[in-house]
């Protein structure tokens, strides 16, 4: 089945030819099973094309895949990097984290992708568990390497005079210097867990285990039909790099900027007339208000990371037709379920269907399957997640189910989940009752304590600007929509719902915002 696949995707690249097979072995035999090994086997097919344009530089196949190399060649020679070795990366989207990814993977170390928001005390806490080799970070995060106690190699993406990316991009005695082929090295994704402390997630690089995730693209998505992607979520996010990894395979050019700003989103957009967007909920909402005849370009906007609202659904399809999917993943799991266009007219809440490959259960609390309709944990399987021998079975931590039709739907995380007189309640099902009110712009949801019923619900609306919307209404409103336990023991009117750049919900900064405990 694994070769058939294979089969069918070398076809559809346009591959399955004695050309096309004989790159494909040329890049194996020079490189090995690594990262660089895509990048080789691409830039033969596309050297003169433009294959990344980020805030400062734009650049070919051919150049990407010559820096990428003498980048590892001057990593080995400076910094002594070699295989087995770990190496941390803290770094926005720009060309010189592209480009060490490559390089690193080149020499066999392991790439971990640390998230540029994390705070000192979570990176001394990563520093201690993995004893990282050396760090690539950008100079704006300095103080947060500078105040850890690490004590290796550290490099500077970009610096004027430093030890640094560019800096060593600048040398030329080490072009033409050849490395041994070699097949270590993994992509280490950060999943927050439940303690606080981030876990690893895992993904070595496997000519068969991303088989499905690719032809599911292929398929669901028609990538093939496009050329240019700009990527807005972040490259250290599984989502970010998993596009940028992809487009690049296929000889696309792929569009980055350090940091997400809508007015600047909507002009590159239009500049480089950009087809396929990668975004969080959030950003699409921001840059549909923005400037929406900039992104009429737009064919497939590829919504991820976070939960899509109904609402949101509504108004992308009102303003640039069918060209919205929600695709669902986790860091330790990969992707899981893609909603099409015409999954969201069936259902604009649905996370869609299973891709092939993935094996499925629905578990209540005592790990027992549910039948359809019926909420439960989503436990996943297939051969693109982190391996576990001893549990195959990942426990994603969301809660959701399926219903007669075969699709999917999310009900929350399990630790949303409040009991409220014995009933159990989730808020999202409330959040996605009140997003559809006419006055409001954003909602969240939260379980509080009450003396009463042990737990209640308590609701975050961010209100249209300009409008009158009292608590009293809001709550006559929604008692006529929802179940008696699920209607909000208080409702708070904000100015603010703040997100991360992941497009979650900053909880930490709503509860500085609005000083209330949970």
């Amino acid at each position: 089945m694994r070769i058939i696949k294979l089969i069918y995707v070398l076809y559809k690249i346009k591959l399955l030819s004695p050309l096309g097979l004989y790159r494909l072995m040329v890049a194996i035999y020079k490189c090995g099973f690594n990262l660089m090994t895509l990048l080789h086997f691409a830039e033969k097919k596309f050297a003169k094309q433009l294959a990344l344009v980020d805030d400062d530089e734009t650049i070919s196949f051919q150049q990407l895949l010559a820096q990428s190399n003498q980048l590892s060649c001057c990593l080995k020679e400076e910094v002594h990097l070699h295989g087995g070795q770990k190496v941390g990366f803290l770094c926005r989207n720009h060309a010189s984290l592209v480009k060490s990814i490559f390089a690193v993977s080149r020499l066999g170390a392991d790439v971990y992708l640390l998230n540029t928001e994390i705070s000192s005390e979570q990176l001394n806490e990563m520093i201690t568990r993995h004893d990282f080799d050396l760090f690539i970070y950008d100079i704006e995060l300095s103080a947060l390497i500078e105040q850890s106690h690490y004590s290796k190699e550290k490099v500077f993406s970009y610096h004027h005079s430093l030890p640094a990316i560019n800096n060593f991009l600048n040398r030329g005695d080490l072009e033409n210097k050849s490395l041994p082929r070699i097949s270590s090295g993994k992509i280490i994704l950060q999943t927050s867990g439940s303690t606080g402390i981030s876990k690893d997630a895992s993904h070595k690089p496997s000519l068969f285990n991303y088989l499905s995730p690719f032809m599911t693209f292929i398929k669901r998505l028609k990538i093939l039909h496009y050329q240019t992607v700009y990527i807005a979520t972040p490259i250290y996010h599984g989502y970010g790099i998993a596009v940028i990894l992809l487009f690049l395979t296929l000889g696309k050019k792929s569009v980055i900027t350090k940091r997400f700003d809508a007015n600047k989103a909507c002009r590159l957009i239009r500049d480089h007339e950009i087809e396929v967007i990668t975004v969080v909920p959030s950003m699409l909402q921001k840059i549909l208000r923005e400037d929406t005849e900039a992104l009429k370009s737009i064919a497939c906007i590829a919504s991820g990371g976070a939960k899509l609202r109904s609402k949101l659904v509504e108004e992308t399809f009102h303003e640039l037709g069918e060209v919205l999917y929600n695709l669902y993943g986790t860091s330790e799991a990969g992707l899981n379920f893609i909603a099409t266009p015409q999954d969201l007219l069936y259902s604009s809440s649905t996370v869609g269907r299973k891709i092939n490959g993935v094996k499925l259960k629905v578990l209540d609390e005592n790990m027992n399957e549910v039948d359809d309709r019926k909420i439960g944990q989503l436990c996943i399987q297939n051969k693109w997640s982190i391996s576990n021998k001893n549990n195959p079975w990942i426990k994603t931590g969301d809660l959701g189910y399926k219903d007669d039709n075969g699709y999917y739907f999310l009900s929350g995380r399990t630790d949303d989940m409040v009991i409220s007189g014995g009933e159990n309640v989730y808020p999202i099902e409330v959040e996605q009752v009140l997003i559809n009110h006419s006055l409001i712009e954003d909602v969240v949801v939260i379980g509080v304590n009450d003396e009463q019923f042990g737990q209640r619900l308590k609701a975050f609306v961010l209100p249209i600007k300009d409008v009158n919307l009292t608590e009293e209404a809001l709550l006559e409103w929604i008692r006529l929509r929802v179940a008696r336990f699920q209607v909000p023991k208080e409702i708070k009117f904000v100015e603010n719902i703040p997100y991360n750049e992941l497009g979650k919900l900053d909880k930490k900064q709503l509860i500085k915002e609005n000083n209330w405990q949970v």
